[in-house]
């Protein structure tokens, strides 16, 4: 009796899982493949910079967009071309974005109300330089070599590097730098500017062999 319960169950089981798994409702969809990223070139800014290479920088005009429209003016007018980087410190920021060279410049456009925001600065980060006011923002900007969470809601952020951060890494450090490195032309990747002759790097030094300390 209890063999025929238990068959009866189990037939009843099986017959489930079949018209479970031949059910429409339920039966497996394939796995929709995520839209690809469309990068916004109109807002996208390209550094060529002396130490050998391109780096590109995604501004966030949904955070800051007057700081990402005065960023965008400034490059389409050539006012970064040649620019130093006149302030880097080794494990925090490499700053530029002055004419002069010495920190105390800036464009001849009025400075900008803070817009302050939520995005951290991270590694890559790049966020605009001002004096001790808020609203003193102009043309002067700064790439975050490491995270520096203290500057969050204190400087407007306006963009990350995407590419390129090895060449934001190899930037002269210095207050100022002995021999600074420079943006050779700043564009806008929707303006489709090719890039310039990039100066020779020197060679990377050869390893030491054994032999050479032997002497062999």
């Amino acid at each position: 009796m209890l063999s025929r319960i238990f068959l009866s169950k189990l037939t009843a089981l099986i017959l489930g899982g079949l018209f479970l798994a031949g059910s429409p409702a339920l039966a497996q969809t394939p796995a929709t493949a995520p839209a690809p990223v469309v990068p916004d070139l109109e807002n996208m800014l390209v550094l060529d910079l002396s130490t050998g290479g391109r780096v590109t920088i995604q501004m966030l005009p949904a955070i800051a967009p007057s700081h990402v429209e005065r960023i965008k003016t400034l490059t389409r007018q050539g006012f970064y071309n040649g620019v130093v980087f006149h302030r880097v410190i080794e494990g925090f920021m490499a700053q530029t974005g002055d004419p002069t060279g010495t920190g105390q410049g800036g464009s001849e456009l009025p400075d900008l109300k803070a817009e302050f925001n939520k995005t951290p600065h991270l590694r890559g980060t790049v966020s605009m330089a001002r004096t001790n006011e808020p609203d003193t923002a102009n043309s002067q900007f700064f790439i975050c070599f490491q995270p520096r969470f203290s500057l969050d809601n204190k400087y407007t952020v306006f963009g990350r590097v995407t590419s390129g951060m090895q060449f934001v890494d190899a930037i002269e450090r210095g207050e100022p730098p002995a021999s600074p490195s420079k943006v050779l032309q700043a564009s806008i990747a929707a303006d489709n500017v090719p890039p310039p002759a990039f100066p020779a790097q020197p060679a990377a030094e050869k390893p030491i062999t054994v032999d050479q300390l032997s002497g062999s």
